[in-house]
């Protein structure tokens, strides 16, 4: 029996046990562009690719490497929309958190909100799940912490991972380069490998992103920045 006759009803199982419509926001995740996160000692990074599909395109003008707190940042793979609306409820929930508690709002907490939201639009009536993963990385009390969060609303914290198009590939290479002793340094380094792997054309500081946060907080990388770790690698 097909699994099309329950693809338009969100709420309603296939004879498998599988809601379709999260099927196929895990399909527009895994044709997305390549995302990587890395945890180390000293803090984590995060990368993306971020290629425009025209030369005229302001490639300064849409960045995939998003600010939720001075200690937390994320990036995704899947669709765009969905990721800002993401990042603005995100953002509203650190916000909350920090008016009622007078603090930040940990790594964790924050996920576990998002994975909410998220959880939501796979059961409630005229919406649709939402087609985009998150690497979620932060800095809380002394440590570094990096969470991924499925359009179904799960989620897992990672020493490291990828996500997109050709994650496979890039786990894989994950396992044999990663280390408990790695440096964030060297883990920028092993991020911006991960997606050399599986990159097309020429890899610049143009059509990549990178994020770190440690003790300092979290920041975006400037194409300065990004060129030299390229330099490094060629």
């Amino acid at each position: 029996m097909s699994s099309e006759r329950y693809s338009f009803s969100l709420t309603t199982f296939s004879p498998s046990g599988k809601l379709v419509q999260i099927e196929y926001a895990l399909a527009a995740v895994a044709a997305g562009a390549p995302s990587v996160g890395i945890k180390a000692t000293n803090g984590v990074v995060i990368a993306t690719e971020n290629k425009f599909k025209s030369i005229l395109a302001d490639e300064h003008s849409i960045h995939k490497v998003e600010k939720v707190t001075n200690h937390i940042g994320m990036i995704y793979s899947g669709m765009g929309p969905d990721y800002r609306v993401l990042v603005k409820r995100a953002r509203r929930a650190a916000q909350q958190y920090q008016l009622m508690y007078g603090t930040e709002i940990p790594t964790g907490q924050l996920v576990q909100r998002l994975a909410a939201v998220m959880q939501e639009y796979t059961q409630s009536g005229g919406v649709r799940p939402f087609g985009v993963s998150l690497l979620v990385c932060g800095w809380d009390h002394g440590r570094p912490r990096l969470f991924q969060c499925d359009p179904s609303g799960a989620y897992f914290a990672w020493k490291a991972t990828a996500m997109g198009k050709n994650f496979i590939n890039g786990r894989t290479f994950l396992e044999k380069r990663y280390g408990d002793t790695m440096e964030l340094d060297d883990a920028v380094h092993t991020a911006v490998l991960t997606l050399k792997e599986s990159f097309e054309g020429q890899m610049n500081e143009n059509n990549i992103e990178i994020g770190i946060v440690n003790e300092s907080g979290f920041r975006r990388l400037s194409p300065a920045e990004v060129k030299d770790y390229l330099a490094n690698i060629v």
